[in-house]
């Protein structure tokens, strides 16, 4: 009897029977096996199913840091990617700073000598002279203004250059500046001052900048002198580069120099020029502290290829803590308007105390400390 005809609930028995089971499995697995069959067929076979498979090496490019020259230009400013690095050197091709096709990121901060070994002379850019280490130039072009600078941050905001003059004259406020100051705050070293080499070591290890301060004849000299190894006006250009050569040989790490007085010296052509051109050849920087309005150095720096800054201001004429914060605050407005400002001041005890306090207050309203290196403005970086 068939199956559709047996009726409801009789019993079948299922061993005398072959089991359907077995059948749909062996067709199932022959379908399986034909359709492997066909796919390998497919992919083995060539165009138009399946392009051959080019292989393609990817190499990571490595980060590297330089510690090249960055622009530098008090206006506008300073010519560093806005905080952070910035991409350079993209064609390996016509670059000799790549290597192996790599493309470079240099970081604006990484300007000047890793902080641990800033103490030490880069000998590249020093020339034994008689009087002592004189700042040159080095072979592959690098310039003290360069290598010996403090790193900053390169960002755009509000910056401000504080320089404290007149370290090294006194032992015990030398080393009580050095250490309180912050390490943002530049130094300017006398060179009438004792253990300068010392103290320079000293001060390069806390991470401050620092520069030489040039004795320049003021207009009621003698009676008021700078100091020994005066530049004076009525000195030939030889007598005057000798001093200017023993102020440069007392120490050395220093990205440049600064006036001390100086009013009638600065305003005379015949006697500045050649001061400019010898730190033009030598690769120094120079900061005019502002307090004449008929000093030529503004001009002269461009013709000499000097890095040049001006300051906005001596912050301790009055030796009193509220004026000195009240002209730090001056800084400050000047800045926010700006971009930047520059002052200048001695290593008097009031005065170190009060730009440690507004530092500090400074910071956190978002006033950046550079060093003045940073706001120079630079004709061989236009």
């Amino acid at each position: 009897m068939k199956d559709l005809e047996r009726p409801l609930g009789q019993h079948i028995d299922r061993q005398a029977r072959p089991r359907r089971g077995y059948g749909r499995a062996a067709a199932l697995s022959m379908l399986a096996l034909a359709v492997v069959a066909a796919s390998g067929a497919i992919a083995f076979r060539d165009k138009p199913f399946r392009h051959p498979v080019t292989a393609i090496a990817v190499e990571t490019p490595a980060v590297t840091a330089t510690a090249e020259p960055v622009a530098r230009k008090a206006l506008p400013p300073a010519k560093a990617a806005p905080g952070g690095p910035a991409i350079i050197h993209v064609n390996p091709s016509t670059d000799a700073t790549t290597t192996g096709g790599v493309v470079v990121i240099r970081d604006p901060s990484a300007v000047g000598q890793n902080l641990r070994v800033a103490h030490l002379p880069d000998k590249a850019l020093i020339e034994d002279a008689a009087i002592g280490p004189l700042p040159v130039r080095a072979g592959d072009g690098r310039r003290p203004v360069d290598v010996y600078a403090r790193p900053w941050s390169g960002a755009r905001g509000a910056r401000v250059a504080i320089v404290v003059g007149g370290l090294g004259l006194s032992q015990t406020g030398t080393q009580q500046a050095i250490d309180a100051l912050p390490p943002e705050v530049t130094l300017g070293f006398a060179p009438d001052g004792n253990s300068l080499g010392r103290w320079m070591q000293t001060a390069r290890r806390d991470g401050h900048e620092i520069v030489m301060q040039l004795p320049l004849e003021p207009f009621d000299y003698p009676n008021v002198t700078p100091g020994r190894k005066t530049l004076t006006v009525d000195a030939d250009a030889e007598e005057n580069l000798d001093n200017l050569l023993w102020t440069l040989s007392r120490t050395t790490n220093y990205t440049g120099v600064m006036n001390y007085m100086g009013a009638r010296f600065t305003a005379d052509r015949d006697a500045m020029a050649p001061v400019m051109a010898e730190l033009g050849r030598r690769g120094l920087l120079y900061l005019d502290d502002g307090s004449s309005a008929r000093s030529l150095a503004p001009e002269l720096a461009l013709g000499n290829r000097v890095p040049f800054a001006a300051g906005d201001g001596t912050i301790d004429a009055v030796r009193e803590r509220g004026a000195i914060l009240k002209k730090l605050d001056e800084l400050e407005r000047i800045a926010r308007a700006r971009g930047y400002a520059i002052g200048t001041a001695s290593a008097f005890d009031v005065t170190v105390g009060a730009v440690v306090a507004w530092v500090a207050e400074a910071k956190k309203r978002g006033i950046e400390i550079v060093p003045v290196s940073a706001l120079v403005s630079d004709p061989e970086a236009q």
